[in-house]
């Protein structure tokens, strides 16, 4: 049986991992691309999948381009949605959310849905994305 202790740093810990998705599409939505580029640890890893394409990026470096690239592109609106935390351990856990992708720049067009799968790390005392596995879904 767990300690009350441990149960009280179990919640934190999910709660700061929901927390991550959200403020990734806080981030995004605001073209934070600084703000978003923190909540990865420095060797994260990041695929989107589409429909015809699949995107890596690896590293912040690479990651900040595929982002920045999104911001002008599309200036995407992003929802999060049901998301599951599965902690492995006091500083490792995965998750998947699933997604709403709009288009703000054309009165909010619905782009697809799709979902996160998540790795995460604790890096000090923060939760950060070691990985996103992004498949995205078309309105087709």
């Amino acid at each position: 049986m767990e300690t009350t202790d441990e149960l009280v740093r179990e919640l934190a810990d999910r709660e700061a991992i929901r927390d991550l998705p959200v403020r990734y599409c806080d981030c995004l939505g605001r073209k934070d691309v600084d703000g978003l580029l923190g909540l990865f640890t420095d060797d994260a890893t990041f695929v989107m999948k589409g429909i015809e394409v699949q995107a890596v990026s690896r590293g912040r470096a690479e990651i900040r381009r595929m982002h920045e690239k999104a911001v002008a592109q599309t200036n995407p609106r992003l929802f999060v949605h049901t998301q599951i935390v599965n902690l492995l351990g006091v500083d490792r856990a995965t998750g998947r959310c699933s997604v709403e992708v709009r288009n703000v720049r054309i009165a909010m067009e619905w782009l697809g849905v799709g979902y996160f799968e998540d790795e995460y790390a604790k890096v000090g005392d923060q939760w950060k994305f070691t990985s996103r596995y992004h498949t995205l879904r078309g309105t087709g």
